[in-house]
């Protein structure tokens, strides 16, 4: 199909426009859609039509300028070797927080490394990325073959026959790439660390990463503070007046307190002295009997 053909855009029969078709089966995919694929399915439809690969990247163009000026915003870019919509980078302040959260339940820091070693190193063994790492890695392949991010490209031909791993064509479209040399060099990720609107970027995660955190140990120790909670309630509604402050008593008060107590004691010893020795009525009356015998 000619380029002309492409500005004039094709209408089939029932007056649907091809710009529309390609458009809507770039929408409708839930993975990115290669031209090829597109011209597959359009054939299918139209087998006199003859549109060939090379002219889909014109259509796209032609609707990313329809949408730039309708200030939509969003874009069809090429990633993995496929079509896809994507939002437009100007939004990215507004998106970075929806994106920072997902990416934190979506990998770990050491699921990251692991990616990474295979991305830059691929084929790479096992045994190799173990020896980058310190530390074996086989539980952190085991998920990432999991989240079809990484996948077995054959064996090694050495002892063992140890399997060959490598990234997928999900892996590029997580990352938003088209192809594994789009990845940053090392000198260039040095020269982004160093950068300071890197430095606000790592500082953003970091911050994110410690609320995360706290919302977790907070509800670990949901009943634990309720518990905690009640207790102080209860100390709070304790009437004052029942337990006496030390504090306010002067040590004159404190030494009258103790004269007091002390008086108390001498009185109730008397008493009890004077109840033992004295005699009751009886013992008198038994006294002078024995007296008038002895007479």
């Amino acid at each position: 199909m000619s380029t002309r053909t492409v500005m004039n855009d094709y209408q089939f029969v029932d007056g649907t426009r091809l710009s529309s078709v390609i458009e809507s089966l770039i929408f409708a995919s839930p993975e990115p859609i290669s031209a090829e694929r597109i011209c597959e399915i359009i054939a299918k439809g139209e087998e006199n039509l003859g549109l060939e690969t090379d002219a889909i990247e014109p259509f796209v163009e032609k609707l990313n300028q329809r949408y730039e000026e309708n200030g939509l915003a969003f874009q069809i870019d090429l990633v993995g070797g496929g079509y896809t919509f994507a939002t437009k980078k100007r939004y990215e302040p507004w998106l970075s927080i929806f994106q920072h959260e997902n990416a934190y339940r979506k990998l770990s820091q050491s699921a990251i490394e692991t990616l990474a070693i295979v991305a830059y190193k691929q084929p790479v063994t096992k045994p190799e990325v173990d020896d980058i790492r310190g530390v074996d890695s086989g539980y952190i392949l085991r998920q990432l073959l999991e989240k079809v991010l990484i996948e077995v490209s054959g064996r090694l031909d050495a002892p063992g026959k140890p399997l060959l791993y490598r990234t997928t064509k999900h892996f590029l479209k997580h990352f938003g790439i088209n192809s594994i040399e789009e990845l940053p060099k090392p000198r260039e990720i040095e020269e982004i660390l160093k950068d300071d609107d890197m430095a606000e970027h790592r500082q953003f995660l970091f911050d994110r990463q410690l609320e995360l955190q706290e919302l977790r140990e907070k509800a670990e120790d949901e009943d634990t503070t309720a518990t905690a909670l009640s207790l102080m309630e209860a100390v709070e509604h304790i009437d004052e007046e029942e337990v006496p402050d030390l504090d306010e008593y002067t040590a004159k008060e404190l030494q009258l307190d103790e004269d007091q107590d002390e008086e108390e004691e001498r009185e109730t010893a008397d008493h009890v002295g004077k109840k033992e020795f004295e005699p009751s009525e009886q013992t008198g009356k038994e006294y002078e009997s024995a007296k008038k015998e002895e007479e």
